[in-house]
Order: C-alpha cells, then structure tokens, then sequence
C-alpha cells in the first residue's frame, strides 16, 4: 500500500528520475541501505524501488506506529519500528534479519537520524550507527547503496517551512533523484565495515546530487 501511495503521490510533488550503477541489481535477501534528509526522502525512495519492481521492508521510527491510519499500512506491510534509545532497539535488527531470511529487500537509514540543518540544500550522508554493520554481520547479506538527492527541497526546516514546501512542491516541481549503486559485501570487524558501507552509500548520493544538478 505504502509504495503504492508514494509511487501516485511523488510525482506530483516533483520530477522524479531514477538511475542505476551498470550491472546493479537488488536481489532477495539484500539490504538497500540509503541516506536520510528529510521526512520526504522514504516516500521518494519507495517510489523509486516500485519503479524498479521492488517492495521492500523498511526500517522507521517507532513514532511511525503510532499514527492510526498509518499503522495499519506499516504492519500490513510488514514494515519493522525501531524503538531508538530502549531495550527494545535490538528488536529490530531481528525482525530485519528474519525480513532478510524471507527473501525481503530491506531498506534500512544508517544515519539514524535527519540532519538539524533548516536549510534546503542537500548535503553528504552524515555519521553511521553501527545496526547495519550488525545486521549484515549476524546474516552475510549484501548491502545495496542508494543515494538520493532534491527531497530536502520538498520538505526541510521547521515545521511550517515543511508544510509550506509540500503545499507548494506541486508547483515548484523540484528534481527528485535517487541512484542505486552497485551491491557490496562489508568485510572487517564492525568499525571497518561501517566506514565501508558509508563510502558506498556517499559515493551513491554523489552521484544522484550532481544528476538533480543537472
């Protein structure tokens, strides 16, 4: 449903382009790890993935949850909360694991949280938290990089500049670009494979940056 909803929805917010590395590909049982911007950015990554045929599990905030309508969908798609900062938070890397083992695309956000700046412009991915190294050292699957850029121009800032943006992003029809990198497999202990999985998803949103450039 919720791909469904973006794939209707974020083209009519702007002008959404989608590019892939050569010989990329998102197999079963991969993990899609992408940088975090905005509050838009998961809506323009899952109509990016429908677009390429993928309908993946992604990890988001507990808060997602406990919206009424929304949390139908969230479970229905077998979406997994993460309950950052509580015993819970180690619930997750589990449900993403079995997600995994199913032969789910999961989409995880290695950043953990949206940058604090209250400007429009789309900048490198910033810190990683260490689940991702976790997850894919507890299963061995690979790590797809994706980069997205221009979802900041949809929504950045406070709260009225964001309603404000989405009110008249239909208008203003920014460049919404997200780019699929090629699969990597993290080697080392989970330090070294962080910083890996960090040059692969930057180099990714290098690449989708300078094409909304354009």
């Amino acid at each position: 449903m919720l791909s469904t909803v973006a794939r209707t929805v974020v083209p009519a917010l702007g002008r959404l382009r989608v590019s892939t590395e050569d010989g990329a590909g998102i197999a079963p049982g991969s993990v899609l790890a992408a940088n975090h911007s905005s509050l838009a950015d998961p809506g323009v990554v899952l109509a990016a993935l429908d677009r390429l045929g993928v309908r993946p599990v992604v990890l988001a905030t507990a808060g997602l949850w406990r919206i009424p309508v929304l949390r139908g969908a969230l479970v229905r798609g077998g979406h997994v909360p993460v309950h950052r900062g509580s015993e819970r938070a180690a619930e997750a890397l589990e449900a993403a694991a079995e997600a995994l083992a199913a032969g789910r695309v999961v989409v995880i956000y290695p950043e953990g949280r949206l940058p604090r700046r209250v400007d429009a412009a789309d900048s490198a991915p910033g810190p990683f938290r260490t689940g991702l190294a976790r997850l894919v050292a507890a299963t061995g699957a690979p790590v797809v990089p994706l980069g997205q850029a221009g979802s900041r121009r949809i929504s950045s800032g406070s709260t009225a500049k964001q309603l404000a943006g989405l009110a008249t992003a239909p208008l203003r029809r920014p460049v919404l670009h997200v780019h699929v990198g090629a699969p990597v497999r993290l080697a080392g202990d989970v330090t070294a494979a962080t910083a890996q999985a960090h040059a692969a998803v930057t180099a990714a949103w290098r690449t989708a940056s300078r094409a909304a450039a354009r």
